[in-house]
């Protein structure tokens, strides 16, 4: 539950066109498309799909790794990490199948992004569905697993020789599209108020090098 009171007494130290940026952001964030990154060993790769990630509206990251650490290079994310809620899936067990379990339980179906299956072109894509658009490692792809077990598969329709794209590109032009397409439709696709809420409230903390001993104040002083 959020504190309001003590959530009033932070938003004091935030400037009122800060706070009104929040909720404009927080309007067009949405949880009904998010991401996985499958074991992506590069980090300006990763980095590259967050920022286009905050670009577009998606709130919720997911990252699997199994056999790399996801690593966000603030240089090429430029800060938009700071404003995404991180899934991470790095136990000794399978990272993968806990990951596809966590989404399912969600709600979501499994879409993995790969040119080599028969997949449905991006254009023919159902944005009805709430979806999550699986990147896999540079080289080999998305896994075996996320493979077998995916409820659908997505391709962007390439006509040159090579026959695969970045996945940072590949993840900018799927949301790009995607997260257009849902806000001219009638799906129910913004956060819930209380949704907004929270994140608002992390938001307005993060945005304060004190926010600890703010919030200690407070209480003491409450």
């Amino acid at each position: 539950m959020i504190d309001e009171e003590l959530l009033q007494y932070l938003e004091g130290y935030v400037t009122d066109n800060r706070k009104q940026t929040f909720k404009e952001v927080l309007a067009n964030r949405t949880k009904h498309f998010t991401v996985v990154l499958e074991n992506v060993f590069q980090p300006h790769n990763a980095s590259a799909v967050v920022r286009s990630c905050d670009i577009f509206g998606i709130q919720d990251v997911y990252t699997v790794e199994n056999s790399y650490v996801n690593k966000v290079s603030r240089k090429i994310a430029k800060g938009s990490q700071k404003w995404l809620d991180f899934h991470r899936f790095k136990s000794q067990n399978n990272n993968t199948q806990e990951c596809f379990e966590d989404l399912k339980n969600k709600g979501y179906q499994i879409i993995a992004t790969t040119p080599h299956n028969d997949s449905c072109y991006l254009s023919d894509f159902d944005i009805t569905k709430k979806s999550a658009f699986v990147f896999g490692v540079e080289r080999e792809g998305v896994s075996e697993f996320m493979m077998e077990n995916a409820d659908g598969y997505l391709k962007i329709p390439m006509v040159g020789f090579t026959e695969s794209l970045n996945i940072s590109v590949a993840a900018a032009i799927i949301l790009q599209d995607v997260t257009t397409r849902l806000r001219k439709s009638d799906v129910n696709w913004q956060l819930t108020k209380q949704e907004q809420l929270t994140i608002y409230s992390e938001w307005i903390e993060k945005s304060l090098k004190n926010a600890d001993k703010l919030k200690e104040f407070y209480k003491d002083n409450k």
